[in-house]
């Protein structure tokens, strides 16, 4: 049986993926996958993950700000790290998983708390911090999934 393997071994996602990265049937019409690897400066990380969570996909969010924790200085990596883990809670909310959304939530808030006092890239720190918080509280009470698309930066 065909695995989808490259040379070294490694799994490889050629199927299609649906708008919160489930695979799809071979053949089917996905939503195309966002670039891995991408060197982007803070302010276009922030507006790519910010349109890609306003279109109601976390998921995609998710790789743009993994990239930036992959590729950022020692000092920020808590920062993107955390920002990711809390697209990946929304991408478990919106699909249902609320066990996931909720580690998600609190472990990307956790990276992110270092940061309140001292935001950087005009992110909203202490907003994303209640935001996260907040629905992880309401989905383990049972509240409503998926959770609203949070706002990255401070608003003046």
């Amino acid at each position: 049986m065909d695995r989808d393997r490259d040379e070294q071994g490694r799994a490889r996602n050629e199927r299609p993926r649906d708008g919160l990265g489930r695979p799809l049937p071979r053949g089917a019409a996905g939503v195309e996958r966002q670039p891995e690897g991408i060197a982007r400066s803070p302010e276009r990380t922030i507006a790519e993950a910010q349109r890609l969570l306003d279109d109601g996909m976390p998921f995609h969010a998710h790789e743009v700000l993994e990239d930036a924790w992959k590729s950022s200085p020692d000092g920020e990596r808590g920062l993107w790290k955390g920002m990711a883990q809390l697209a990946v809670g929304a991408t478990h909310a919106a699909r249902g998983n609320r066990t996931g959304a909720v580690t998600l939530l609190r472990r990307g808030a956790d990276h992110l708390e270092p940061y309140r006092d001292t935001p950087p890239h005009g992110l909203d720190v202490a907003g994303l911090l209640r935001w996260a918080r907040d629905h992880a509280s309401a989905l383990e009470r049972g509240g409503a999934d998926p959770v609203p698309a949070p706002r990255l930066l401070r608003v003046p």
